[in-house]
């Protein structure tokens, strides 16, 4: 369902229309009143009103898993979410989640918007990213995937992290460059996965592995970041298996 219309291009998101909350529930009903759904996947909710609508709709299907990707920036770093909508996405949100899905810079301003402490929160030391996670999941959400791609390190390193602690660490090669859309790419592929039916370990697993191939098979069409193939399985070259993320990766479960 379309939740805001954007003006953006591949270098960034010059402006947005947040559609009305009553049409963001109206295209959901409509659809989930004609035909199964096995999982829902949230990215950009575009205003407090949206968010309020769709933490409605999902209630009414809790056995339906939730994939929250939050959108809080565009990649050229265009501030997408307000403190408004980021303490609704925590308050309305989190608690229906079965997996949320931030980076690093996302995990560390959400887990600063759940500080109880209000204006005391500057004056505390920031928690790493497994206490950012523990916050999240203190929040109502079920698991937590945290991924590195804006960290320092040399390869990115991804966390799933449930009530009891980290469940995996995946390690993948860093590639050059940034992409426009990798985040809701993952985010996407980790909903499709859970509603094939898997578990949510197997489902991270399998949607990293897809989105680093979506990654290293990225095309630049504009002037801006670069855009994952998403589509990569469907070419026929002869270099493909150069390209395979499962030998790109190593997992600590």
């Amino acid at each position: 369902m379309v939740t805001a219309i954007t003006v953006q291009d591949t270098a960034g998101v010059e402006s947005v229309f947040p559609i009305d909350a009553d049409w963001v529930a109206d295209q959901a009903r409509a659809l989930l009143e004609d035909m199964p759904v096995a999982a829902f996947k949230l990215g950009f909710l575009g205003s407090v009103e949206a968010i309020a609508a769709i933490a409605e709709v999902i209630s009414d299907y809790p056995d339906i898993p939730v994939v929250l990707d939050p959108v809080l920036a565009s990649g050229r770093g265009d501030q997408l979410s307000d403190e408004e909508m980021i303490a609704a996405m925590i308050s309305l949100l989190l608690p229906q989640t079965t997996v949320l899905t931030p980076n690093s810079l996302e995990a560390r301003r959400l887990a600063q918007e759940t500080d109880d402490h209000g204006d005391d929160a500057p004056e505390r030391a920031a928690p790493d990213l497994a206490g950012c996670a523990h916050r999240l999941i203190d929040a109502g959400c079920e698991y937590v995937l945290v991924t590195g791609t804006h960290e320092g390190t040399p390869q990115v390193m991804n966390t799933l992290y449930g009530s009891h602690g980290p469940e995996r660490t995946d390690r993948w090669e860093r590639l050059p460059g940034s992409y426009h859309g990798s985040g809701c790419t993952l985010a996407s592929a980790i909903a499709a996965h859970l509603a094939g039916g898997v578990s949510v370990q197997d489902a991270v697993l399998g949607a990293q592995e897809y989105t680093w191939r979506t990654l290293a098979a990225g095309f630049r069409p504009g002037m801006g970041q670069l855009i994952p193939d998403r589509l990569f399985w469907s070419r026929d070259d002869e270099d493909s298996d150069d390209n395979d993320g499962g030998d790109k990766a190593d997992h600590e479960d």
